[in-house]
């Protein structure tokens, strides 16, 4: 099984190994694609989305026995059942006390593949699971501690339908998950699932990345966002890269152990307009703004705990009250205030509060177009929820021109067939 046409993987100078093009690639043209050598819907979806091949449908049939999982059809079921037994009767059995993590579900069903699938499957046709990175050399007490934790939980939830491998076998899978898996996301870029895709996971890191990774269903594609030469290597981007470049480094570390040495973090370029300053009247001082981003980074961590026990309307006042502080040094087109923009207005589409989310998303959107690199998932997302925003509000020559915005750049990242444009250009005809 040999790798996909018109790519190849290679020893990239001081990252590794990597892949390059052996061959042209226009923009929006697909490089390859590959199907998830496992996969696991998030809990918050089922109903929404078919268990095993991740469509979005109503009307999906659920498992007989558990009533949690949801099939297309008895094909889905079927497809399915060689890792939905897994859990199936703990399911049953457990209730509401079956709660384990999307990561430990997700390494169960590698633990499971790895048992029947002897060969190469065509999630491996450049790289296998065995060989993924763990950085387990690497991870601090904490990090390790958390893996333990997730140990536990795979015996605890598991044990009655699995053997495993020794301890130190599952420290390195888990520590191999966590620097490979995938989130499946959809074109709003809400949570779908996690996933493990080998061959996407071949490509390094670069903030200036060549190509875009999207799904379709339970398969990954990748897909070209700049023209890429004969001989050319491959990159992706593994974060978000609204932030300027000491932020996504510092994130690359924490994640994945190295630091990005590419064009964008050598010169920093776009970092003057993302760290934008308030020009009224006299300007801080550099210890000023020193404090400032400070304590955005602090409320940016703040606010990521603070969702998981505030009540809506705490989680807007934290938002509010950041952004009338930063606001004496920052500009509203400074990302640390669009991502509390970015924040608020997730509350307040989560209050049903269209006025207020709308209001939010028109700040956020001209600066997010300037940050972000030409077809970028998040601008496009944005300019999809504003759109749905106008229609919703009857506001209709803004929502169309909205909704064609993000089609012209999902064209180029999910390929002009994908069912998303197709649901997109419904809306636009209504």
């Amino acid at each position: 099984m040999g790798p996909p046409e018109g790519i190849e993987r290679f020893v990239s100078l001081g990252k590794g190994r990597g892949m390059r093009a052996v061959r042209p690639f226009q923009l929006g043209e697909l490089l390859f694609s590959c199907p998830a050598y496992t996969c696991v819907l998030t809990v918050n979806e089922r109903g929404n989305h078919c268990d095993h091949c991740f469509s979005r449908k109503e009307g999906l049939s659920k498992c007989g026995k558990c009533k949690l999982a949801f099939y297309c059809n008895v094909d889905c079921q079927k497809g399915d059942w060689p890792m939905h037994k897994l859990e199936c009767s703990a399911m049953c059995s457990s209730g509401q006390n079956w709660n384990p993590s999307e990561t430990v579900r997700l390494t169960a069903r590698i633990l499971a593949k790895q048992k029947t699938q002897t060969e190469r499957t065509p999630s491996e046709r450049m790289l296998t699971v065995k060989e993924f990175e763990s950085h387990l050399d690497k991870l601090d007490n904490e990090k390790k501690e958390l893996i333990q934790n997730d140990i536990a939980a795979l015996h605890h939830f598991y044990s009655k339908s699995m053997h495993y491998c020794d301890n130190a076998a599952l420290e390195v899978l888990f520590a191999q998950v966590n620097c490979n898996g995938f989130t499946i996301e959809d074109e709003e870029l809400s949570h779908i699932g996690s996933a493990i895709f080998p061959d996407v996971a071949l490509m390094n890191h670069s903030c200036c990345p060549n190509v875009i990774v999207t799904y379709k269903g339970t398969v990954a594609e990748v897909r070209a966002v700049q023209e890429i030469n004969a001989g050319d290597e491959v990159f992706t981007s593994y974060i978000d890269l609204l932030y300027p470049a000491e932020d996504r480094n510092d994130r690359l570390k924490d994640a994945y152990f190295f630091s990005c040495d590419c064009k964008e973090c050598a010169t920093k370029q776009k970092d003057g307009a993302k760290l934008e300053i308030r020009k009224v009247g006299d300007p801080p001082s550099p210890q000023a703004i020193r404090d400032m981003v400070r304590y955005a980074r602090n409320v940016v961590e703040e606010f990521r705990r603070a969702k998981h026990f505030k009540t809506p309307s705490e989680l807007l006042e934290i938002c509010e009250l950041s952004m009338d502080k930063m606001g004496t040094v920052f500009t509203e087109s400074n990302v640390y205030m669009l991502h509390m923009m970015y924040q608020a207005m997730g509350v307040c589409l989560y209050m049903q509060d269209w006025d207020g989310a709308l209001k939010y998303g028109e700040k956020i959107i001209k600066p997010y177009s300037k940050h972000y690199p030409l077809y970028s998932l998040n601008v496009a997302s944005m300019w999809l929820k504003l759109g749905r925003l106008y229609m919703g509000l009857e506001k209709n020559t803004s929502g169309i021109k909205a909704l064609k915005k993000a089609i012209t750049i999902m064209e180029i990242a999910h390929g002009a067939d994908h069912p998303y444009i197709a649901e997109i250009r419904k809306e636009v005809e209504q």
